[in-house]
């Protein structure tokens, strides 16, 4: 086909014409939406990025005389290790005259590959290099499947739980759905309450006052002390004058007596 004829077919469809095969003879293309296509080449690369996993090397050092409790702890490091998907390098360091007894050491070794054989398997044997022993433990699965395993198992998990929850939820029966409501015009109208009309507030009585006795008038033909004084021409008598307080003021202290000026 031309190419002319191929770009007049990609614009009647509104798309793009796009070189798919350049070395070839002739070339190859395609008509196709090229922006749909990049976003989808895109999202490819994307989603390989998110499922590709690079492999780490991890380290554990034992001792030749390690301690029990101390080898379980560095044993369960291992095992989370190759569960992970990661390789574990197994370090035995000698010390001293501990070099001249190296089959302790590939005992050790093979007791730890033992124990750890349901999660991984001997990829190195152990082998002296200087005052360390080396050997390399490889995981049954890789850390892809790894983790797309533990991608399944946390998806079902959740599943499971929504499934759980619909279950214990309560089921709405027929019979206990609520009474429809009453038609608006068989409900009873409102009552409207009317404002009272205010209370007229009555000032409360002033208190009585007291009576005042008028003075009594004086007997018949009794004149009063001061009348019958003026009649007699006798001295009015007057009441007696306070006395004087016998309470003497005490004496002020005398002045004490100046310094004399400098220079006198």
């Amino acid at each position: 086909m031309r190419l002319q004829d191929a770009l007049r077919l990609a614009q009647d469809a509104d798309l793009d014409l796009v070189e798919v095969a350049p070395d070839a003879r002739p070339p190859v293309v395609k008509i196709m939406d090229y922006g749909k296509f990049k976003y989808d080449a895109d999202k490819k690369a994307r989603e390989a990025r998110r499922n590709q996993a690079n492999t780490v090397l991890k380290e554990i050092r034992f001792r030749l005389k390690i301690d029990p409790h101390d080898y379980g702890t560095k044993k369960g490091h291992v095992e989370r290790f190759l569960r992970a998907g990661d390789k574990v390098k197994v370090m035995i360091q000698f010390r001293g005259r501990e070099q001249s007894r190296p089959e302790a050491g590939i005992r050790l070794l093979s007791k730890l590959a033992e124990e750890v054989s349901e999660f991984g398997f001997v990829e190195s044997q152990p082998k002296q290099d200087g005052r360390n022993m080396v050997m390399v433990i490889a995981p049954v699965k890789k850390k892809a499947e790894q983790r797309n395993e533990a991608r399944r198992a946390a998806q079902a998990k959740a599943r499971a739980d929504a499934a759980d929850e619909t279950a214990n939820a309560p089921a709405t029966s027929p019979a206990a759905a609520p009474p429809a409501a009453a038609p608006v015009a068989q409900q009873a109208a409102p009552a409207v309450a009317h404002p009272a009309a205010p209370a007229v507030v009555q000032p409360a009585p002033a208190p009585p006052r007291p009576a005042v006795s008028a003075p009594a008038p004086p007997a018949a033909g009794v004149a009063p002390p001061r009348a019958a004084a003026a009649k007699t021409g006798a001295p009015v008598p007057r009441p007696p004058a306070p006395r004087p307080s016998t309470t003497k003021a005490a004496p002020r202290p005398a002045p004490r007596p100046r310094p004399p000026a400098a220079g006198s």
